[in-house]
């Protein structure tokens, strides 16, 4: 897909609220993104849309009391200032991370070369877990299986 402002190959792709049910995409390269999203246009010189007027008023009281960062410019940055702005904007990034990701927790992947790796490490603390359980249980006969079994997992 191309820029809607240039010849150039389009990489970011924005959808602007414009109001209810009525939305605006673009698609542009980077520098184009840039100009639009950083530059002020003249037709917006002197006015402040009902959308900004909106995000000023919800985030504006927000600011990171390390860095000084307030929610409003990682909205328009992207970037956070410091690891203290994780919990400072918690209540306002995880719906955004939820909307990106699918959830706010991250879940990982597991590396195709070495599943076996995992799988012995969830097999060593399972059999962990029941060796606790039958050396309270005063079973001894059982625990020494299992410390043998753990010896046999470790050695692989």
């Amino acid at each position: 897909m191309k820029c809607q402002k240039c010849n150039n190959a389009a990489t970011l792709h924005i959808t602007e609220v414009i109001a209810d049910n009525q939305f605006e995409e673009l698609h542009l390269c980077e520098q184009c993104a840039n100009k639009y999203l950083y530059e002020p246009t003249p037709k917006a010189a002197g006015k402040v849309s009902a959308g900004e007027q909106l995000e000023e008023g919800m985030f504006s009281h927000l600011e990171c009391p390390t860095c000084g960062m307030k929610f409003v410019d990682f909205r328009n940055t992207g970037r956070l200032g410091c690891p203290h702005d994780y919990a400072m904007f918690r209540d306002d990034l995880l719906p955004l991370l939820e909307n990106i990701h699918g959830d706010t927790r991250h879940c990982g992947k597991t590396p195709r070369r070495s599943p076996e790796i995992r799988e012995a490490e969830s097999e060593l603390m399972q059999l962990r877990n029941r060796l606790k359980i039958a050396v309270n249980k005063e079973d001894y006969e059982e625990a020494a299986r299992i410390r043998d079994r753990i010896r046999q997992v470790e050695e692989m």
